[in-house]
């Protein structure tokens, strides 16, 4: 297809019978940092409206968008998870081998990268989490005074303990970081946040493919049990390096997102803090998930119908792009009881903040290993967690993180 003929990278399409015509930019900033009205009016417009700015199809209801976003035969991966069609338009870096690829290639990697995240691994990361959690609570309760929830516990402790999971020799944390928000950010159109993150890529991107070379690693980690892959059913080196910055661009921001997002919520609910505090080594688990369907750190990926398909009565054409939007997905009161509610003691069991079908979060056991053991240590050593002033809401095109989030943590 030639390039004029584009709209944000992918084919325009007309919006199907019955579908209403939304004039609404879900990546405005006005929405980014606060989504919820955004969500509320997005499941009263049906199974899917029409966005004309970007000409997509957009879904947030729980059905529909599980649907969508697990069917990988019809709602491909491989052609972009986000507005660009990677079938059309040259994706900004190589695609991930594992979030944008789809079966059989999918399932090869897939493979590799959940042998290297065994729960033998896993179980013993989890003691190791537990104890540098402790120690960085104790860190920070020997300050004394206000924090940053952000700044000193949530961006600190995934970027301390996950590259050293990973055998990252020299681990950076702002880059660590901002290749989060980069790879993020990315999912949107081309606006103010995609350029800043994207003008920072030439300092960047080098050093995450440096850091993900097998000489850069520790012969002891996870990312060296990827490497130890090489030469088996005709994986290479070149495919490892990627493998290892999929864990990296996935493994980090989300979890940094998913504590401080936890850590507002139990500050703005102190009943749901007393009750955690009532049996952290139980509860931390479950708040740490349903801090998860809550705010849904990855708030919306897209997917690309492959072939002409319906879903709930709806004529979807081959090459539409679909914003999933998962985040109102997570709190559709079809689906939910009180989905406005955050409760610590609520079954969460089939929430998508972490995906679903083959493009689950392959490291999830790690991140919800990370979010527990931060809140156990914190609900076993903090008597009290207070808001000194608002939170402040980082907008990016495809995830839900604070920026900062101003507390007082008074000691058991």
């Amino acid at each position: 297809m030639n390039e004029q003929t584009l709209i944000h990278g992918h084919k325009p399409v007309s919006p199907p019978t019955g579908v209403p015509v939304w004039d609404v930019d879900p990546f405005s900033v006005d929405v980014l940092t606060d989504p919820y009205p955004f969500f509320e009016e997005l499941l009263s417009e049906g199974p899917f409206a029409h966005i004309p700015k970007y000409s997509i199809l957009i879904c947030g209801g729980y059905e529909v968008t599980r649907e969508v976003f697990s069917d990988h035969d019809r709602f491909v991966s491989s052609r972009g998870v986000g507005l660009s069609d990677f079938k059309l338009e040259e994706p900004w870096r190589p695609p991930s081998i594992v979030l944008e690829v789809d079966p059989p290639a999918h399932t090869r990697t897939r493979r590799i990268i959940m042998r290297a995240l065994s729960p033998v691994v896993v179980r013993n990361l989890r003691d190791a989490f537990q104890a540098d959690a402790v120690a960085l609570v104790e860190e920070v309760l020997a300050k004394g005074g206000p924090i940053d929830g952000v700044a000193d516990i949530a961006e600190v402790f995934p970027t301390r303990v996950f590259p050293k999971a990973v055998g990252i020799k020299q681990p950076d944390t702002r880059k660590l970081v901002d290749y989060g928000a980069m790879v993020f950010n990315a999912i949107g159109p081309d606006n103010e946040l995609r350029r800043r993150t994207m003008a920072k890529a030439p300092e960047i991107v080098p050093w995450i493919n440096a850091a993900c070379r097998k000489d850069a690693l520790t012969d002891d980690g996870i990312g060296a049990t990827i490497h130890a892959e090489v030469g088996n059913d005709g994986f290479t080196e070149a495919e490892a390096e990627m493998l290892v910055r999929s864990l990296l661009s996935a493994g980090v921001d989300t979890t940094v997102t998913g504590i401080g997002n936890a850590l507002a919520c139990l500050a703005q609910n102190p009943d749901e803090w007393v009750k955690l505090k009532a049996d952290p080594e139980k509860l931390a688990l479950p708040a740490f998930e349903e801090t998860l369907r809550y705010t849904s750190p990855v708030q919306a990926f897209c997917r690309t119908a492959n072939l002409d398909t319906e879903v709930a009565g709806v004529k979807v054409e081959e090459g539409t792009k679909i914003l999933c939007v998962l985040g109102a997905a997570n709190r559709d009161p079809a689906h939910w009881d009180q989905p406005d509610r955050f409760d610590i003691s609520r079954k969460t069991a089939g929430h998508l903040a972490l995906g679903v079908g083959v493009h689950t979060c392959v490291g999830q056991n790690i991140a919800r290993a990370e979010g527990q053991a931060v809140l156990r240590a914190l609900a076993e050593r903090v008597d009290c967690i207070e808001l000194t002033g608002d939170p402040v809401w980082r907008p990016n095109n495809g995830i839900h993180a604070l920026d900062r989030l101003p507390l007082r943590l008074i000691p058991a």
